[in-house]
Parts: structure tokens; sequence; C-alpha cells
């Protein structure tokens, strides 16, 4: 009887945008170094302008293994980086990561064994928060938490199934490549334009569980501030840029800041019984907060509450001023979806 040789595995390209990474950066890299997968891979790491050690990191890196290297991204801007990232990796598997994601051990041999049994364009799963500290434990919480995200599966968890998008995302390079690779004008968000175009051209998503990347959380409640009022603001990009895509999940939090302002105003200005709306807000995320931050350490489960107002209010406060300007230029650089003529016509997920 013949001997059955086994089918080669795929060359993997890991591509990181990276900018202020010098806290996770040598972390994030080891644990893609370090994956459990048999087959060829590369890292190209996508240096931005960063202000502290970054680039020396990087360096250090790329001395210590041939298969790390560097190439600029003047700009800063993720969908620059990548697009730049990709252009220089050359595998037909490509693996995003960022400078602070933990890939799992076995993230790489998953993503493709569910690329080949899916058939799927692009794969992804789990955004696992782990703090480091009290306040970064806290953040965790809310982030994985219904109260904090509401029911996205990739913050929460959930079965595997069909996606409109997923967190970071294991891409075959030949679609990516079809697609242009990243639209530079969404500075934020740019994950779900583009998935949004690969399922326009006929492609499937698929989230799946099995795929986790530990994700280290913003370190202060002002930098958390910023990334959720930029997510926010990003949001109603989208919302503008593709009208099917707005959910009441996405008008949560624009409702409760606009509902807290109003009771503190009118509270102060005619009746303190309107102050019954911001109390009540208080008191639904302390009481969600319990369930939240079970298992932590008191002082983290304290700043638990802080947290969540932090992510809503922010995220709210973004979603509500995103100037129309930025959805009108970034629905003029649109790009359309590039269909494959072997595949059939598109279906929605």
């Amino acid at each position: 009887m013949n001997a059955v040789t086994p089918v080669p595995l795929p060359a993997v390209s890991v591509i990181m945008p990276v900018l202020d990474e010098e806290r996770h950066l040598r972390d994030s890299v080891r644990h893609i170094l370090e994956q459990d997968y048999p087959g060829e891979l590369e890292v190209v790491i996508a240096l931005g302008p960063s202000a502290d050690r970054t680039d020396a990191i990087a360096a250090e890196l790329v001395a210590e293994d041939p298969r790390v290297r560097t190439v600029p991204n003047p700009t800063g801007r993720t969908p620059a980086a990548l697009n730049a990232a990709i252009k220089a990796s050359r595998h037909p598997v490509v693996v995003r990561v960022d400078g602070h994601g933990m890939l799992s051990p076995d993230y790489i041999a998953t993503a493709v064994r569910l690329l080949e049994e899916t058939g799927a364009a692009n794969v992804g799963g789990l955004m696992h928060a782990e703090g480091e500290n009290d306040w970064e434990r806290a953040v965790a919480a809310a982030m994985t938490s219904k109260i904090g995200v509401g029911n996205a599966a990739f913050h929460t968890g959930g079965a595997a199934a069909p996606a409109d998008t997923v967190y970071l995302g294991v891409f075959r390079r030949e679609v990516l490549e079809r697609q242009g690779g990243y639209n530079v004008e969404f500075v934020r968000a740019q994950d779900w334009e583009l998935n949004h175009r690969i399922r326009e051209a006929g492609h499937l998503i698929w989230f799946s569980p099995e795929l986790r990347v530990s994700y280290r959380p913003r370190p202060s409640v002002g930098t958390l501030a910023r990334q959720y009022r930029d997510y926010g603001r990003w949001r109603r990009v989208v919302t503008r840029y593709h009208r099917g895509s707005v959910n009441l999940r996405y008008l949560a939090a624009p409702a409760a800041l606009l509902a807290n302002a109003a009771g503190i105003v009118v509270g102060a200005a005619l009746t303190p019984w309107a102050l019954a709306v911001p109390a009540a807000y208080v008191v639904g995320i302390t009481a969600g907060s319990l369930p939240a931050g079970r298992g932590l350490p008191v002082g983290a489960r304290l700043r638990v509450p802080l947290a969540l107002a932090t992510m809503h209010m922010c995220w709210g406060f973004g979603f509500l001023t995103s100037p129309r300007s930025l959805a009108r230029r970034v629905i003029a650089g649109r790009r359309p979806a590039v269909t494959d003529p072997a595949r059939p016509a598109p279906a929605d997920v």
C-alpha cells in the first residue's frame, strides 16, 4: 500500500499595524513566533511615527529572528499600515494582529483549518480582554460583558456562524488583493468596511469561538475615553455609509447620554425629580458591574462602574458629534466590491 503524502500547510504572513506599542510589542510578536503551526511563517510590522521605544524594540526583533521584517507607515494610520504590510508580505494566508494582541498558541493552525472547512474568505474569533492591573481588569470585565458592549459575539462569545465582520481576521490573500486591501479613509472601522465589500463580492465571513486573541485594554480613563469616543464617531460614519447597518445596540449609548444630560439639566433648572434619570443609570451600571466583575480583586470590582460609564458616555458622545463632513469624505472614496466571476451572486448573511 502506498503511503499518502501529507498536503503541506499554506505559508502564513502576519501583518501588524504598530504605533506607540513599546509596552506590549515584544510579547505580541513572541506569541506569533511561538505558534504551534508547522507551516512557513513571516511577520511584517508596519511602523508608524511612534513617540516611545517601539521602533527600537522592532529593530531588536528583526535582528533576533529572520522571520520578522518592518515597513514604514509615515501616516501612522491603521489602514495605511495594513496595506503597506500586505504589499510587503508574500504568503497566501494573511493574519492581522495588533501590537497589543496576544494570539492563543493554536490560533493560526485553527484559523487555517477553519478557512479550509468553511470556505470562508476571512475568519475571526474572540477579542478576549485581559488586564494587568486593577483598572485594566475592570475595563476587561466591562468589555466582555453584555452591559458593556451588548451582544457583539467577538466580545461576549457565541456559536460559530457566518458574521458581518470579525475581530482582526485571517484572510485569503487572493480575496484581499482582489478587493484592493483596506480603504484608507476609514481611520477606524476599517475592518467592517473591508468585510462589507468581501461579503458584497459573494464571500463568507466566519466567526468561531475557537479563535481567541488576548487583548490588553487601555491603561487609563483618558485613553479609554478617547478610544470609545473614536469608536462612536466612526460607527456613525458607518451608519451613514451603509444605512442598513444601524441597530438598537448602536443607539443605546447615545440615548443614555442624551437622557442623562437632559435629566441633569432639567433637574438643575426645573425639578429635582428629573435627576432620577441619571440616578437610575448609576444604579443600573453599578448593579450590572456585580456579575461583570465577579471573581476580580476588590480594587478592580470597584472600578468596573467607572469603566462602563466611560465606555457608554464617550461612545455616545462620539456617535452624536460625528461630523457629516467626515462621512461625506468617506462616501466619496467608496470602493465597490470586486466580484470573482467564478463565484455566484452575493447573498446576505
